[in-house]
């Protein structure tokens, strides 16, 4: 019995150490194959908490040190949209959102097995932009409809938490959840369709708490330290 739990220990013990050995690697490039995720609120958008699904918008690179690697990424998205604006009885938007981030920051795994949990953060850069028209949808309600420009750039820290397999050595896929904190400057234009296009602007500081519930990724590791 004693020479049988030798021999798995010392088998646990290889085990680890060659899983250790093959990740080892200086580089690592991925991309987002799948996110659900929560979009910046657009003027006074009445489903703003709902989860935006993207296909294979981000790209990330990263510099492997251990059990740190510390990332640059970044984030792109467009998509012609429309939703109600103050309540469904008042107004329709109708036009394009584009937003994109860029990123640094760290992660840490908490094992060098082929199953790794990690933890990390993200600090950086992010904008927003709907362009399009927003028409009345109360026929009682005698308001021209409008022109709208609506964009939002600011700062953005993101903590995160994963888990990343490795089936092969320079192979892995993972799985990530995090939370966007959002500080943005907006700024709003909205130009009536009339014969004087009127227009008004309309600036804002603000916070928004953005959940990411799950991205779903690959990563090819480059360069081997050994």
């Amino acid at each position: 019995m004693k020479k049988l739990l030798f021999s798995i220990f010392c088998l646990l013990i290889s085990y680890s150490a060659f899983s250790q050995i093959d990740g080892n690697y200086n580089y690592s490039i991925g991309v987002r194959g799948y996110s659900s995720i929560q979009m910046p609120k657009i003027l006074n958008q009445t489903n703003s908490q709902s989860y935006t699904n993207t296909y294979f918008n981000g790209a990330l690179v990263k510099f492997n040190d251990n059990q740190i690697s510390y990332r640059l990424s970044g984030n792109y998205f467009r998509k012609d949209i429309s939703f109600y604006n103050e309540c469904e009885n008042c107004e329709i938007a109708s036009g394009t959102v584009t937003d994109y981030s860029f990123k640094v920051g760290f992660e840490k795994s908490l094992n060098y097995a082929r199953i790794q949990p990690y933890f990390g953060s993200d600090l950086g850069f992010r904008a927003n932009r709907f362009t399009g028209d927003v028409k009345t949808t109360n026929p009682k309600n005698m308001n021209m409809p409008y022109n709208v420009d609506a964009e939002k750039n600011g700062f953005i820290f993101t903590p995160l938490l994963g888990i990343r397999v490795s089936p092969v050595k320079q192979l892995s896929f993972f799985a990530e959840t995090s939370l966007d904190f959002y500080y943005s400057y907006e700024r709003q234009e909205a130009i009536q369709q009339d014969a004087a296009n009127t227009t008004s602007i309309s600036k804002y500081n603000k916070w928004e708490f953005l959940l990411n519930p799950i991205s779903i990724g690959i990563q090819i590791h480059l360069v081997s330290k050994n």
